[in-house]
């Protein structure tokens, strides 16, 4: 047998370790990687046909409660239809991409945040990136989260963040990504902006004839808007998002700082505008409940205040795999 030089043991080494590694799951224990816990791979009828567009999930800068290829095995199981993963600091739309060609029979898409990452203003060709790579996953382009404006006023550094309007007026880069969503028919999100900033956004699609505007979450802490606004934004076609974390975080969570919504109050804001509503969770932060436990505890909640069968499919199934293009 021929020796083997070193050069050609350290490359065998490396291959071998690489191996390892994948197989193993980027280093998570074995079953965790595999998806073989069976007590979470079980189809469960209440979350039949599925679809949550917006989790937190690893890798990530934050602490999260599971990675995004594991979520997406167990969500199959479950009986999820699509899965949509959201970073604020990272594009995840090329993790997508892979996830999908390890689990081809599962829906599972990406989204891309607006956030410092990316410049400190909105990166027009940043999303033009997004949009164009490979298997084309990315099905929503978020306006900034944490670094809005709005945001950093509210919880961080007043006057920094990134803008959206100037002088109550959108800016030109905001209404070129609108438009850069509506030529690919993708989802344009609202963000962490101001309520007045997201029903400038929604008049703004209503005028360029664009029907996939989505609210981001008026039902939580500063964005919350009234019952009369969020029909002035359905008036423009807009889709309002509802996220059920707010149900979820406040005192004895390990989001404690925030004040828990009550159920009469979440269903009232789900009641609004079905028709133009969807619900997310919103989870995947560590020590909060996991996605599936949060969507079934949110399931059951509506079906138990006598939600119509109707109503609820529309919120978790229909209208969510509609904005992300699995329904006509």
């Amino acid at each position: 047998m021929k020796a083997m030089t070193r050069r050609e043991f350290l490359k065998g080494a490396a291959a071998g370790a690489g191996s390892a590694v994948l197989m193993n799951g980027f280093n998570l224990p074995k079953a965790q990687a595999a998806g073989a816990d069976e007590k979470l791979l079980q189809r469960d009828p209440l979350l039949d046909g599925v679809s949550d567009i917006h989790l937190h999930l690893a890798p990530d800068v934050k602490a999260r409660c599971t990675d995004e290829y594991n979520f997406a095995c167990r969500a199959k199981a479950a009986g999820y239809r699509a899965v949509m993963y959201k970073a604020n600091e990272w594009s995840c739309h090329d993790r997508a991409y892979l996830i999908r060609r390890a689990l081809p029979d599962f829906e599972v898409f990406s989204s891309f945040c607006m956030n410092f990452t990316y410049g400190d203003k909105i990166n027009v060709y940043a999303a033009k990136m997004a949009v164009q790579t490979t298997g084309k996953t990315c099905r929503c382009i978020w306006m900034p989260t944490q670094t809005a404006v709005y945001h950093q006023n509210c919880f961080g550094e007043k006057g920094t963040g990134i803008p959206v309007t100037q002088n109550s007026r959108l800016l030109p880069e905001v209404v070129q990504v609108m438009e850069l969503c509506a030529e690919n028919d993708i989802i344009f999100a609202t963000g962490h902006s101001a309520p007045e900033e997201s029903i400038l956004m929604a008049q703004k699609a209503h005028e360029m004839g664009f029907n996939k505007l989505v609210v981001t979450h008026p039902n939580t802490t500063v964005w919350q808007m009234t019952e009369d606004e969020i029909k002035r934004c359905v008036d423009y076609g807009a889709y309002i998002e509802y996220c059920y974390l707010r149900r979820l975080w406040g005192p004895g969570s390990a989001m404690p700082e925030y004040v828990q919504q009550t159920g009469e109050e979440f269903l009232n804001y789900v009641r609004i505008a079905p028709e133009r509503s969807f619900i997310s969770t919103d989870l995947g932060q560590a020590g909060m409940p996991d996605p599936l436990d949060g969507m079934r505890t949110c399931i059951k909640e509506m079906q138990n205040a006598g939600l119509p069968q109707r109503t609820i499919d529309l919120l978790v199934r229909k209208n969510p795999a509609y904005l992300i293009g699995l329904e006509g």
